[in-house]
């Protein structure tokens, strides 16, 4: 667990921002840019010269096979696997990501499938667990309150009861928004969601994929990892697709169908897209 943050500290909660789809359509600079990310783990390798693309204020659908490297690129990314080869540009600059720290520095945030909720913590301490407030040596509850409820506004989490309600109480819908608000809070810039749809019912899967589009309406880029095409299909700007570690395919989502994006998954090329085959990332 980290420090408490202390009020004014640079990792203080403020509501999701960015710079807007207007400005960001004006610049073609990926906020976040790989080239040639490799990753061996002993005698497996799991990325080979991986090259990505994260624009702001666009949804990126990473889709992949079991195996096909997307928890290793994602958790890459996060700083928890530090990359044998290859490159980060960050806002045009090149930049190193070797810890979590590095990555949540730049505003890098991640949400796993598991969420990493506590359940019997409420929501606000959910949303500050590690970066607590503090107030004459005293936790500032009133200052988080309004910080979480603020966010939770902003998102349009609107379904919850009281934000003083244990997680434990919560739906599957319900505990995805607070962990992407949790997510959404320290200044981030990019969020990566490991399968926010998983195991949940219609009107739940509703209510997270609309989130997703308001985090890319604040200006946010956001990174979805999904198996589900028609989510995929609903919310993203891009895909991206990874087989057995390496990119095959990346590009504007019209420039795919779901078939398409299975005959990347399972073979690594398709027909169904002039001018993108056999290791050929596509076109952007």
């Amino acid at each position: 667990m980290g420090q408490p943050a202390q009020p004014g500290a640079a990792s203080q909660a403020v509501a999701p921002r960015g710079p807007g789809p207007a400005a960001t359509a004006a610049t073609s600079e990926p906020l976040l840019r790989l080239r040639g990310v490799s990753k061996h783990f002993g005698a497996v390798q799991a990325l080979y010269g991986v090259d990505l693309d994260l624009p702001s204020a666009q949804v990126t659908a990473l889709c992949g096979d079991n195996g096909a490297g997307k928890s290793v690129l994602t958790k890459s990314i996060a700083g928890i696997h530090q990359v044998d080869e290859g490159e980060f540009w960050w806002e045009g600059r090149q930049v190193h990501i070797r810890t979590p720290r590095d990555s949540a520095a730049l505003g890098i945030e991640t949400v796993y499938q598991d969420l990493a909720l506590a359940d019997n913590l409420d929501i606000v301490q959910n949303m500050f667990l590690g970066r607590e407030r503090l107030r004459a040596g005293l936790l500032d509850e009133d200052s988080m309150e309004r910080a979480a409820a603020e966010t939770l506004a902003e998102l349009r989490v609107t379904t919850v009861r009281s934000i003083r309600q244990p997680v434990a109480t919560l739906s599957g819908g319900q505990r995805q928004a607070v962990a992407v608000a949790k997510a959404v809070m320290w200044n981030s810039k990019l969020v990566m969601l490991d399968e926010p749809t998983a195991a949940l019912g219609v009107a739940q899967t509703r209510m997270v994929l609309d989130l997703i589009l308001r985090l890319k309406d604040h200006g946010l880029a956001v990174m979805v990892i999904s198996h589900n095409l028609n989510d995929v299909f609903e919310v993203a700007d891009r895909v991206a697709v990874l087989r057995l570690g390496r990119m095959v395919a990346q590009g504007s989502i019209a420039e795919f169908d779901s078939q398409t994006v299975v005959d990347y998954m399972t073979t690594g090329v398709s027909d169904r897209r002039p001018g993108a085959g056999r290791g050929d990332p596509g076109r952007d």
